[in-house]
């Protein structure tokens, strides 16, 4: 029986263990979904490491995505408008990034964003109304 008690202690002491996260981790998660969500102001500077210039800034509430041989920097201008910019990277091209601002997360809680429109589709129908009503079918039997 004290076997059986201290393999349970065992494995429960081990899971706890695994399941936690460093706070710098949780803290970084939480503000990438931040900037991801277009919550924190960034300066994005692209660099030529040759000639030792600044080649493009962008600053704003902006995303990036690094798809390896580019950065893809999508900016919040507006309530309901996005610019999105792709921008190259070679071997002497690099890029850095600032967070402008200091912004308070939590290190114990996550957010989860539900957004209605991603999952319902925006439909654009071409033509005219009778067009619709004869779609649907006559259920008069």
């Amino acid at each position: 029986m004290k076997k059986l008690i201290l393999l349970i202690t065992t494995v429960v002491i081990a899971l706890t263990f695994t399941a936690c996260q460093r706070d710098s981790t949780v803290a970084s998660h939480n503000l990438s979904y931040e900037a991801d969500n277009f919550q924190l102001d960034r300066r994005v500077i692209f660099y030529n490491g040759i000639t030792g210039d600044y080649i493009l800034t962008i600053e704003g509430k902006c995303s990036i995505t690094d798809q390896t041989n580019q950065l893809e920097v999508t900016c919040k201008v507006g309530p309901s408008s996005y610019k999105k910019h792709f921008l190259g990277l070679s071997d002497n091209v690099t890029y850095f990034v600032e967070q402008l601002e200091g912004k308070g997360v939590s290190l114990y809680h996550y957010k989860v964003a539900f957004k209605p429109q991603t999952i319902l589709p925006d439909v654009d129908f071409k033509g005219s109304t009778n067009a619709m009503t004869t779609l649907i079918p006559d259920n008069k039997d």
